[in-house]
């Protein structure tokens, strides 16, 4: 809600000059400032809800369907609220003091409620790195890995802590959730929302959605740039695209036209590439991150659906491992030649076991491990994982898994996998040097997409 009393404006001039506040630093108020203005917190109304209305310090407001301010209104934000601090010094910034509960140092009085119980708070420190000065040091908080798992068929996702194998938190709302990514600071997650052609945005400390941007089209799954400026948004509708999110202003600022609807799409190891995937098109389509024009496209005889990457030496992009519409294994493309060199058939079943006939592609779902030694491949047909060693391909093992594997994500250790059940609506733990199943962890409904995170 409010985030200043209700004061004079007059008299809050007269006690915090203007020219104290000339040092501040306008990109990373428009970025990171602004972004807690629009946040939600559980059993609070947001800042904006009450400072584009009535209150002295007055923010632009949001033009319709708008998720962030553009750059004129957040100028025009910028010089209403550096009026409210004292450069240098959080503490007799009204900005701060005024959320800040009583015996954490703040005002004995706020119309809009204390957001902060502590100092320490991660929005806290945001706001007080950019009134110090320093705001490229702001505190990192203690992260941990996640396992971000959407349910395809139900309206939550699961995240899992890989320490304990459990369902440790719930995104809630978003129906039929299909992709998902995370932003490199782990303050967001993004998710791709089936039902209502949206990417939904996360708060990734509340798991709180805080915004839904509309999409061209219907999504499938998603990725994110390196830095985290961009999401990429597969559009798996004809005539197929995928949508470009732009981060700082949550809005879709482009959408790249490509042959065929697109399943998946992936940023290349080194960032400097998106590649997108046609079942429909038959089509391996890659594009200029910088540029976001496309670079080159590969056809196939066969729907193009998950891949996955491995890298030279100088981190740039080697090979891109695809697998393909009812075939049983992947091909493998030379990144630099753009040509598919050769197709790896995963091993047949072994006598007497049953094909699992249900549910998803073949082979769906395959990823390389963060030291580059291994390739990790789901087979739904036979109901298991498979191992290669890279760079030679050599079969390692495989372990069984629940019914329709259908995606896998790896710990940055390299040591477990993680594979969605898609008919057992689990999640299989396989210990990547035993080949062996430790243990499934019940999920939600027809698990699909899942991603390794590092959140608050």
């Amino acid at each position: 809600m409010s985030i200043i009393a209700l004061f004079p404006f007059v008299a809050l001039l007269a006690q915090q000059p203007v020219s104290s506040s000339s040092s501040l630093d306008f990109e990373y108020f428009k970025t990171r400032v602004q972004s807690i203005l629009l946040a939600k917190r559980e059993g609070h109304a947001r800042c904006v809800s009450c400072h584009t209305t009535g209150t002295p310090m007055r923010f632009q407001p949001l033009s319709p369907g708008a998720a962030m301010w553009n750059e004129e209104e957040s100028r025009k934000n910028f010089e209403v609220i550096r009026a409210r601090v004292v450069a240098g010094n959080p503490l007799k910034s009204k900005l701060l003091t005024h959320p800040l509960a009583e015996e954490a140092g703040g005002d004995p009085s706020h119309d809009g409620g204390k957001h902060w119980m502590s100092q320490d708070d991660p929005e806290f420190q945001i706001l007080a790195a950019w009134v110090r000065g320093d705001a490229r040091n702001v505190p990192t908080a203690a992260k941990k890995v996640r396992i971000i798992q959407t349910n395809s068929a139900g309206d939550t996702v699961s995240i899992i802590d890989p320490v304990t194998n459990k369902v440790v938190g719930e995104v809630k709302g978003i129906e039929v959730n299909h992709g998902a990514a995370a932003a490199p600071d782990g303050s967001r997650l993004y998710v791709s929302n089936e039902a209502e052609s949206t990417l939904d945005v996360v708060d990734g400390r509340t798991l709180k959605v805080t915004n839904k941007i509309k999409l061209s089209g219907h999504p499938n799954n998603i990725s994110i740039s390196r830095d985290g400026r961009r999401v990429y948004v597969s559009i798996a509708q004809a005539p197929g695209a995928v949508d470009v999110i732009d981060t700082a202003t949550m809005q879709r600022v482009k959408s790249i036209n490509v042959r065929g609807n697109v399943h998946n799409t992936y940023v290349t190891p080194d960032g400097k590439f998106v590649v997108a995937g046609s079942v429909a098109g038959k089509t391996l389509t890659v594009i200029d991150a910088q540029t976001e024009d496309i670079a080159w496209v590969l056809d196939f005889n066969l729907g193009v659906r998950p891949m996955a990457f491995d890298r030279n030496p100088d981190g740039s992009t080697k090979r891109i491992f695809v697998q393909l519409s009812d075939f049983n294994g992947f091909a493998v493309v030379d990144f630099a030649t753009h040509k598919e060199v050769t197709r790896v058939e995963l091993p047949k079943l072994a006598a007497g076991k049953a094909p699992f006939l249900s549910g998803g592609n073949v082979s769906h779902g395959l990823a390389v491990t963060e030291d580059g030694k291994m390739l990790v491949v789901n087979s739904r047909l036979n109901s298991a994982v498979y191992a290669y060693s890279l760079p030679d391909l050599k079969l390692l093992g495989s372990a069984e898994v629940g019914r329709a594997p259908d995606w896998v994500t790896l710990t940055p250790d390299s040591k477990r996998a993680y594979v969605a059940n898609a008919q057992s609506n689990s999640v299989s733990v396989i210990d990547l040097q035993a080949m062996k199943e430790l243990t499934r962890i019940p999920v939600g409904q027809v698990p699909k997409r899942n991603i390794t995170a590092l959140l608050p």
